[in-house]
């Protein structure tokens, strides 16, 4: 049993350390079940239980959560629109999002998916330095889809 400045007191009966813990107005806590013999600690539980959440509340608030941001894009889309289209990825990858890039084909452009498949090649080339890929390009239904996330 530890008592609540945290000294070791021995091993007792269990009556004996609730009776210490009453005259203590605290509470008597198993803190490692498993152990021989059992380990008790003499201490306020609430204000325990307070302070864990306390300490689960900011490690939750320091963690980063990661989103995955889309860009859409058409197998023939002009210069100028494909430029804007890698600043925003840019921006994202700066954020620590993950990317993932849609090349839409509507009509007759499914007979040229290698159009599409050229793009998103290029695009992989021109983030190479910030972004590595997560997934390569693959076909799903009249998308093919790439997933890129920051370096």
């Amino acid at each position: 049993m530890i008592d609540e400045e945290g000294n070791m007191q021995g091993v007792m009966s269990p009556e004996d350390g609730i009776v210490i813990a009453v005259e203590a107005g605290l509470d008597l806590v198993e803190v490692s079940p498993s152990a021989k013999p059992p380990v008790c600690k003499v201490l306020d539980l609430g204000k325990y239980k307070y302070e864990a959440q306390k300490k689960a509340n900011e490690a939750k608030k320091k963690q980063k959560v990661i989103e995955v941001k889309e860009i859409k894009m058409r197998p023939n889309i002009d210069t100028h629109d494909y430029e804007v289209k890698m600043r925003a990825a840019k921006k994202f990858f700066d954020n620590g999002d993950k990317v993932k890039v849609t090349m839409r084909f509507r009509g007759r452009e499914m007979a040229h998916q290698e159009l599409g498949r050229n793009l998103l090649r290029r695009v992989k080339d021109d983030t190479d330095e910030i972004a590595k890929v997560e997934s390569d390009a693959k076909m799903e239904g009249r998308q093919m889809i790439m997933v890129l996330a920051p370096r």
